[in-house]
């Protein structure tokens, strides 16, 4: 039965970028306090959304319009999109020098934010599963181990249907992907949650940036798309379990074994560890990943195709760039060589991480993973600069950071010989230099 209670329109993709944009200054902006560094940062979170604006409308052009202005909306959109990625990279360096962060709280009192952000992850949930005919289809492709874990649930799942039913094994997949996508979520505002309860120690700063997290653009646009939500998930949550470097290890590797892309991390967290865990936290990193990558080989070595679709995920050209690319980003108009010197760059700045600059607590660990993953967007063939939520969470973790100079790694366990994981291991066996021995003169 119809109703019109029921004929309600979702916002499209504009509408939710003034929507967001007027309710993100209405809950947080400080405006008794006009220049300070939150209301700017406030402001700059929604410095990618033109560039998704102007994609959006080069893929929604109808056939036959100007040819010339499809590819140049498309080209002018990804270079808004990296254009603001800089901008990040460099707010992100300068915030290993922002020692003094003043609280500000929000505008709205506690009961009131987590009401409203209780009621904005319901609604996105609901147009998760409404299946609507999207705006944004599907962002990049899927990591062969986050496919290959949603498939084998997915034939789990259709074992136990009931054949009359009807339900088709794309409906289940679709079910599948769609509820793993919303408790991704769940799992990156509970962590925002208890990043500022338990380590900013200001309930407050936490229902903020869960809600603001909803609030975004970007969540609404990709909210159904795991793969763009289960690495950052997994990142966060390392995070906050940073006291414990072995767990933090444990989440950081399956995000290598299944995304890829995390290990680029490694440098940064192992100098964060540096003589304060670093063993611990190598130990499950590496158990974690090779897992990740188990799975992710067994997934492609089972699809029938052979080791032929090992190689080919393994060798793709996104993320090869001495190959010309294939996929769709900025590199289709600008020449693909000069690709290979930005991603130098880009490898000799997370090398530099492993030294410089000091990684010493919480809050430079935070502002380095956010500059790593964002520099990432420059290089990566496949649509680079659309993929926010891989370092938004972190992003939002640093923009409503206090003081975090007491947030450092542990302190070395009693007897635990100062070194970091299996380059400690490796040294702390070295031969120690013969000794001649010492020989009597005979008697006579």
């Amino acid at each position: 039965m119809r109703s019109i209670f029921l004929e309600f329109n979702l916002p499209n993709s504009a509408t939710w970028f003034y929507f967001s944009l007027l309710l993100g200054i209405a809950l947080l902006f400080q405006f008794t306090r006009l220049l300070s560094l939150r209301n700017w940062d406030l402001l700059a979170l929604y410095l990618f959304v033109p560039g998704f604006l102007l994609i959006q409308e080069a893929h929604q052009l109808p056939p036959g319009s100007d040819a010339e202005r499809v590819p140049a909306e498309r080209f002018a959109g990804y270079v808004w999109l990296l254009a603001a990625s800089g901008y990040w990279v460099v707010r992100c360096l300068f915030d290993l020098a922002a020692v003094r962060r003043p609280v500000l709280r929000p505008n709205l009192t506690l009961q009131g934010m987590g009401w409203f952000g209780v009621a904005l992850f319901v609604c996105l949930s609901i147009v998760a599963i409404r299946r609507p005919a999207e705006s944004w289809q599907q962002v990049g492709k899927q990591p062969a181990g986050i496919s290959g874990v949603k498939e084998g649930a997915t034939a789990a799942l259709a074992q136990t249907q009931d054949p009359v039913d009807g339900s088709s094994s794309d409906e289940v997949r679709f079910w599948v992907e769609r509820c793993s996508a919303i408790l991704c979520h769940l799992a990156v505002v509970l962590g925002l949650l208890f990043i500022g309860i338990f380590h900013y120690r200001d309930g407050d700063a936490g229902v903020a940036m869960g809600t603001l997290y909803l609030l975004l653009p970007y969540t609404a646009y990709h909210f159904g798309q795991i793969h763009h939500v289960l690495p950052s998930a997994l990142i966060l949550w390392a995070a906050f379990a940073f006291r414990r470097p072995r767990v933090s290890g444990l989440l950081l590797g399956l995000a290598a074994g299944f995304a890829f892309f995390p290990v680029l991390l490694f440098p940064v967290w192992l100098h964060f560890y540096w003589k304060r865990g670093g063993g611990r936290f190598s130990e499950g990193f590496l158990i974690a990943a090779a897992v990740g990558l188990g799975v992710t080989v067994s997934v492609l070595l089972g699809s029938g195709l052979g080791p032929e679709a090992l190689s080919r995920t393994l060798f793709l050209p996104d993320w090869q760039p001495w190959k010309i690319p294939t996929t769709e980003s900025v590199w289709n108009s600008v020449h693909w060589a000069y690709r290979l010197p930005v991603f130098l760059a880009f490898v000799a700045f997370t090398l530099t991480t492993f030294l410089w600059p000091p990684v010493r607590h919480l809050g430079d660990l935070l502002a380095l993973s956010a500059a790593v993953l964002i520099g990432i967007q420059f290089w990566y063939a496949d649509r680079g600069g659309l993929y926010v939520l891989w370092y938004a969470p972190l992003l939002l973790a640093m923009v409503f950071r206090p003081s975090t100079t007491d947030l450092q790694p542990p302190a070395p366990e009693p007897g635990q010989q100062p070194g970091v994981g299996l380059i400690r291991v490796v040294w702390g066996n070295r031969r120690k230099k013969a000794v001649p021995a010492q020989t009597t003169p005979l008697s006579i």
